[in-house]
């Protein structure tokens, strides 16, 4: 087990002259990294035709096109219940990249490359705006992703900002991917919001594949939630960061271990909100149809059997899922290292 990265709050930074702060610019140094590495190579063998050019292949959005909601792999599930919730007129697409899940295992340019290839695709679907369901993908990409798509973008991050406000203790505990703490993204999160609060930053290895294999409450998953809330609860901690969009289906699991020791920060009810605010902006919002709910079209990259059996276990939902194929420059070619 990886102990508890203990991330007091550092004084920020001094702003620069430009007025971008060290950390910012390292952020925008990185985006520029990832875009030149993007754009430099010629288009791989295999990729479809319009994908690169998906800015130009579809028409205007209305408010009768679908959201489009990415996760690498099943997490998203938990943004997509609050959407659904918040916004039931909103037809959906749910685009799960499970045959390369978890991303918290793959280098920064492989998650970009896989972010924008699907944002892609998804545009090519006529989706008006692409919600980011997953921690690592926004750490590491949106700002280059955002960039590259003609749609609004909406990415998710840790709640440090409302664990800070919460906590009365002033120590708070921080679940996420190993990509995700290391992040500049992350690191700026720390900076603008921790305040006097003090951050126990736990990389969850392990926990994205047990939700992955529909695992949520198993004896092992158990012990190894244990072994990394444990050490928080012995540091003082009263609030918990669930940082990555998968966790909020361990939540039984996690509140059976520390019973109510630790508030628990969920930020999918406070994404899907900002999803509607983006609709209103753009006059992009739904109208009720005359049937009741919208439909939602769920699409998985893997065979989507653990797709649909989340859906229907932890949603109350029969998804049809349908398998489809989105190549980009990095699985080609790993596609063809392991021909």
């Amino acid at each position: 087990m990886t102990a508890p990265q203990d991330a007091s709050p550092r004084m920020p930074a001094d702003p620069a002259a430009d007025g971008a702060t060290p950390g910012s610019r390292a952020l925008a140094d990185s985006n520029a990294d990832a875009q030149r590495r993007l754009s430099s190579e010629p288009s791989s063998e295999g990729l479809p035709a319009g994908l690169s050019s998906a800015r130009h292949s579809v028409g205007r959005p209305s408010g009768r096109s679908p959201v489009g909601i990415f996760d690498s792999g099943l997490g998203g599930l938990s943004v997509l219940r609050a959407v659904r919730a918040q916004l039931p007129d909103e037809s959906l697409i749910y685009a799960a990249d499970s045959r390369y899940a978890p991303y918290g295992e793959r280098d920064e340019d492989f998650i970009a490359d896989r972010t924008l290839a699907i944002g892609e695709w998804l545009v090519t679907q006529g989706v008006k705006v692409l919600v980011v369901a997953c921690n690592t993908a926004t750490a590491q990409s949106i700002a280059l992703v955002r960039e590259r798509l003609p749609i609004p973008l909406i990415g998710v991050e840790p709640g440090v900002k409302p664990a800070a406000l919460q906590s009365k203790t002033r120590v708070a505990g921080v679940l996420a991917t190993q990509v995700t703490l290391r992040s500049i993204r992350f690191q700026d999160l720390l900076e603008r919001h921790a305040a006097d609060c003090r951050f126990l930053c736990q990389p969850g290895h392990g926990l994205v594949q047990a939700v992955e294999r529909c695992d949520i409450g198993s004896a092992e998953l158990r012990a190894l939630l244990n072994s990394y809330l444990q050490p928080m609860l012995d540091a003082g901690a009263d609030t918990l960061v669930l940082g990555c969009t998968h966790y909020p289906f361990l939540d039984a699991a996690i509140r059976d271990l520390v019973g109510d020791r630790l508030t628990l920060i969920d930020t999918s009810v406070a994404i899907a909100r900002q999803l509607e605010r983006v609709l209103d902006q753009h006059g992009l919002r739904a109208t009720p149809g005359p049937d009741g709910a919208a439909p939602t079209r769920f699409c998985s990259t893997s065979d989507g059997a653990h797709l649909q059996q989340l859906a229907a276990t932890l949603l109350q939902i029969d998804a049809q899922v349908e398998r489809v194929s989105i190549p980009s420059r990095r699985t080609v070619a790993l596609n063809a290292q392991l021909a």
